[in-house]
């Protein structure tokens, strides 16, 4: 027999949750990994007290880890992508020209629309921060711009090219759940993506540039990388198969592979690097250049198997957790009954929202916080004559876009990994992944606005 938590019950886990990483994350400054493990085991230990048996609690654990098996293979091939890109002078190249056309005092709002061409073309955050992305923070820090800033303006790029795409997995995953088709769904998105876009391009162009910006110091840099890299347009042949592979939506790990592939061929043939160990090495421990520049050394000696595995562990702690929630009943047992007394249409659309945020905050994972709320949400949108565009777009400004704004998400965890800018400090800067959830809001609390949102005024 299936046991059933009470709404108190649920109502107090959450509370734990939320009050113990946000004592150890955000005021004891604390890496996620341990505060999220002694969530965990706190909340199996609370839920065994609370009468589940170890087998169930076991059992949500490995539902919830069997969830992160994909995040995973992702992370470790792009790891391994990285330094191959970096090995074969992939991201070398794209430095060396792109400090040529790049024009520092605009470089958020350029790195902004390059990030988001990219995306619209691959469909995938990942697969654009991990190479476009990695080439962009290289820039960055050779001319002296801001880290926080560059990766806010890559993400926040990255983040709205994947949600417009339609060869993004979770912009088809919204619709699906929600019963609607593809592109009616983008369409709906346009509310809300679009002014928060230009809220966010007027942003980049104002916010205050670094003083310490140096164009003095490109000249020696493009020397190091000519000296340690064959820079040539063939390298650039490895990304391009990504991007074709992406537009013809092969699945995201043999396009990796591809990538992973074609960057060992040019490698060998543009780099004339055929060492097999070489190449096992860099793969398992990131390239290691002897390049003496620092600046230049500090961007290409990265990537690898290894340079994953902080993140890998921090996403099987939170999914693990996240199966705890969700196959124990824990956040169908606290949102069922707050949606029961809900009376007007805003209020659905405004907890929709809510229910993303928490359970992105509880269990880091982009899809659950889709699905969970949609699942719940969906009869109470037809009965309630809320169309059904509303509840998808909602589920993902407040599911897809806020996941990079947990440091345990795992977009969050790879972005901060990829970018070397930790969630907390790239946040400020992520304008657009915050504004589309406002935005959101707006349109179901604000009287002229809400016909976007409810289909009629209230």
């Amino acid at each position: 027999m299936n046991r059933q938590l009470s709404f108190s019950k649920s109502m107090f886990l959450i509370i734990f949750i939320l009050a113990l990483l946000f004592v150890s994350i955000f005021l004891l400054k604390a890496e996620p990994h341990i505060p999220l493990l002694a969530t965990t085991v706190g909340t199996a230990t609370l839920l065994r007290l609370f009468g589940f048996s170890w087998k169930k609690i076991e059992s949500a654990i490995i539902q919830g880890i069997q969830t992160a098996i994909m995040p995973i293979l992702i992370l470790s091939l792009i790891g391994i992508l990285i330094a191959v890109w970096m090995m074969s002078g992939t991201v070398p190249t794209i430095l060396y020209y792109g400090m040529d056309y790049i024009e520092p005092n605009y470089f958020a709002v350029s790195a902004l629309y390059v990030t988001i061409i990219v995306s619209m073309f691959t469909g995938s955050s990942f697969t654009t921060v991990s190479t476009v992305g990695v080439a962009l923070m290289g820039i960055a820090l050779t001319t002296g711009i801001s880290p926080t800033l560059a990766a806010g303006a890559v993400v926040c790029g990255a983040c709205f090219g994947d949600k417009m795409s339609p060869l993004s997995d979770t912009t088809n995953f919204a619709p699906a759940v929600t019963g609607i088709s593809l592109f009616t769904h983008i369409r709906n998105m346009m509310y809300t993506t679009v002014p928060a876009l230009i809220l966010t391009t007027i942003f980049f162009l104002l916010v205050p540039q670094s003083n310490n910006i140096d164009l003095s110091s490109i000249y020696p840099i493009k020397v190091a990388l000519d000296q340690g890299f064959q820079i040539h347009w063939l390298t650039l042949i490895s990304p391009l198969a990504v991007i074709v592979c992406s537009f013809k939506r092969i699945p995201i790990l043999p396009t990796l592979v591809v990538g992973i592939v074609t960057g060992l061929l040019v490698t060998a043939l543009v780099q004339h690097q055929t060492a097999i160990d070489v190449w096992f090495s860099a793969m398992q421990n990131g390239y290691k250049s002897s390049i003496a520049n620092e600046t230049v050394a500090s961007i290409v000696n990265r990537g690898g198997l290894q340079s994953m595995m902080g993140s890998v562990s921090l996403i099987l702690i939170a999914l693990s957790l996240g199966g705890l929630l969700q196959h124990c009943g824990v956040i169908e047992a606290f949102f069922r009954s707050i949606i029961q007394p809900l009376k007007r249409k805003s209020s659905i659309v405004m907890m929709t929202g809510a229910s993303s945020i928490a359970v992105n905050g509880m269990t880091g994972e982009q899809y659950l916080s889709i699905l969970l709320p949609g699942q719940m949400f969906k009869d109470e949108y037809t009965r309630r004559n809320i169309p059904a565009k509303t509840l998808s777009r909602t589920l993902e400004d407040c599911g897809t876009l806020v996941n990079p704004l947990i440091p345990w998400g795992v977009s969050g965890v790879f972005f901060a990994t990829t970018l070397g800018v930790p969630v907390i400090e790239y946040a400020a800067f992520a304008t657009f992944l915050w504004l589309c959830p406002l935005f959101t809001f707006a349109y179901a609390l604000i009287p002229q606005l809400q016909r976007y949102s409810l289909g009629e005024k209230e």
